[in-house]
């Protein structure tokens, strides 16, 4: 009697787990399809003209596929500046902040000092201040050093508000390089930097990628700080040159689209292919850090 109570008992309990993964499926399938629905529908939009697009079919497929909507937008305004733009913020912001964060990680986490600890917690506040409360201030500082309408007036506020999270990041991994290392090295008689740049700098790829990644999501697919601080042509990023477009050069929707699809493509690809390391490293940085 009592072996078939557990058995019955124990095929409730496959079968009640079972209905569970497919409810968790289900939802997890409604928020997949929720979060990729802004990527069809900027990519659909793309491809339209304006009667498609503030017609019926809105956000069905297009009826006639307009791939001419691309070149236009690339020819259109000064599109192909805006994204060499992009580039030099981005990688110059990505250098400044790996530098920065790898060091900063390596003073606060290897180095015996009094204020290490009081440092390490100064620099995480930084996650806690909204990045674009700051816009007042930012602006003043660089009217009075002269650098608006500049790359810098972008570069640096865009490493500043990277440096926290990179530091989180590269503490997670750099915690779990073993000390003795260090002392094996300098026994060996090599110094402070040649340890630096001989050991923990090779060892802390995986970091300098994440930290990278992050940065690059971060400084491609800002908008306030570029639309503000760089009002020229010449010095706009991709964000802010597409908002040119509307009612500057063109009426027409879809190139507008084709535009955004343009700006955001490079972020897609990205994340598409190293998705897996960031959450890998903000879950070591979490543990650790």
């Amino acid at each position: 009697m009592a072996k078939n109570l557990n058995t019955e008992n124990n095929y409730t309990l496959k079968k009640s787990s079972k209905v569970v993964k497919v409810v968790v499926y289900i939802l997890l399938a409604i928020w997949t399809v929720v979060n990729l629905f802004p990527i069809y529908w900027m990519f659909t939009f793309s491809l339209k003209d304006n009667s498609e697009i503030f017609g019926a079919n809105v956000a069905g497929l297009p009826t006639k596929w307009l791939w001419s909507n691309y070149a236009a937008a690339w020819n259109t305004g000064d599109m192909p500046r805006f994204f060499v733009n992009s580039i030099i913020v981005t990688v110059a912001t990505i250098l400044i902040t790996l530098i920065a964060s790898v060091m900063a990680t390596y003073a606060i986490t290897r180095i015996v000092w009094k204020g290490a600890k009081f440092t390490n917690s100064f620099f995480m506040l930084g996650l806690t201040i909204p990045v674009h409360s700051a816009l007042v201030p930012i602006y003043k500082v660089l009217i009075s050093m002269k650098l608006t309408n500049s790359f810098a007036a972008l570069i640096l506020p865009y490493s500043a508000f990277s440096l926290a999270m990179g530091i989180l990041i590269c503490t997670g991994f750099m915690a779990e390089i073993p000390k003795d290392i260090d002392e094996a090295a300098y026994i060996d008689g090599c110094t402070r930097w040649g340890i630096f740049f001989k050991i923990i700098v090779p060892l802390m790829k995986p970091a300098v990628a994440t930290v990278s990644i992050y940065t690059f999501l971060q400084s491609w697919n800002e908008f306030m700080f570029a639309s503000i601080f760089n009002t020229q042509s010449k010095y706009m990023t991709i964000p802010a040159g597409v908002q040119q477009l509307f009612g500057s050069y063109t009426t027409d929707w879809g190139p507008i689209g084709a535009a955004l699809s343009i700006a955001t493509f490079p972020t897609i690809v990205a994340y598409i292919f190293l998705n897996r390391k960031i959450q890998d490293s903000f879950i070591a940085g979490a543990v650790k850090g």
